[in-house]
């Protein structure tokens, strides 16, 4: 059975993010909780006394590269069983583990790779339950409610097939299964999604778990919004569905899904 005290969030800092301290709040505030340290490659006198203010270990990574590279190396350090890399602008509900231990100690194996939640987007500090793209990735996920599926390879790549589906900082990692330098270190954007297909391949299951309980903040001045006005996400994600599908299959995909993104270009 796992405890909170099986359990790290790892909060990556980039940077002077007017967010950060919302995002540490949202995480102490949990209703367990386990260890927290707060991993950069931009150390900066801002980030320090942040985490001075919440006696948050800090982590310093003097070799950065792409932000895979920068997962990695908090993901590396955190010496519990379970991974939380939590970015530095978003929010948990205060159920958000308790919710995610439940769902692992819930299944008759111990075989997950990682447990995902449903989120809701911050925008202009509102939250919002439901859009578009919101609908697309649930009807994505819900292939994986089905405990075959969940554990099975096709079953995996099903949530992945049309872009990706899953919400990188709701994801809780069993590193114990899944063991060190998880991410993928070559794109610059799409790293969690080259991510999560390559582990799609790999013995183990995708957890879904459908409650909305971790907020993804959209707003112009992010990395993921930068990313999608320059296209650097869909010329890297039509890549990794080139792995999936004919390439001219992969083509329209891309277009598809990369025109229900737009919400993210603010």
């Amino acid at each position: 059975m796992y405890t909170a005290d099986d359990h790290t969030f790892v909060i990556c800092a980039y940077k002077d993010n007017p967010y950060l301290e919302n995002t540490i709040k949202s995480i102490e505030n949990q209703n367990d909780l386990g260890k927290v340290i707060v991993s950069t490659s931009t150390p900066s006198s801002f980030i320090e006394e942040i985490c001075n203010k919440y006696n948050i270990p800090l982590l310093i990574n003097h070799n950065p590269g792409l932000a895979g590279d920068d997962w990695n190396y908090g993901y590396n350090h955190a010496e519990t069983s379970l991974v939380t890399v939590a970015h530095q602008d978003d929010l948990y509900d205060s159920n958000f583990l308790t919710s995610t231990l439940e769902i692992l100690n819930s299944q008759p194996a111990d075989d997950a790779l990682f447990v995902f939640t449903d989120y809701y987007e911050i925008r202009n500090e509102q939250r919002v339950y439901s859009n578009r793209i919101l609908k697309i990735k649930r009807w994505l996920n819900r292939p994986l409610l089905n405990s075959k599926l969940a554990r099975c390879y096709i079953g995996k790549r099903e949530s992945l097939r049309f872009g990706d589906a899953i919400c990188c900082p709701s994801v809780t990692y069993v590193k114990s299964h899944l063991g060190l330098n998880i991410f993928d270190t070559k794109y610059t954007n799409s790293c969690d999604y080259a991510t999560f297909v390559k582990l799609a391949q790999e013995p183990g299951a995708f957890l879904y778990l459908p409650k909305q309980i971790m907020g993804h903040r959209i707003y112009a001045e992010s990395a993921t919004s930068r990313n999608i006005n320059q296209d650097i996400r869909r010329s890297e994600d039509f890549k990794i569905l080139c792995s999936m599908w004919p390439e001219w299959l992969a083509n329209i995909i891309n277009l598809v899904y990369s025109m229900s993104e737009k919400s993210n270009e603010l």
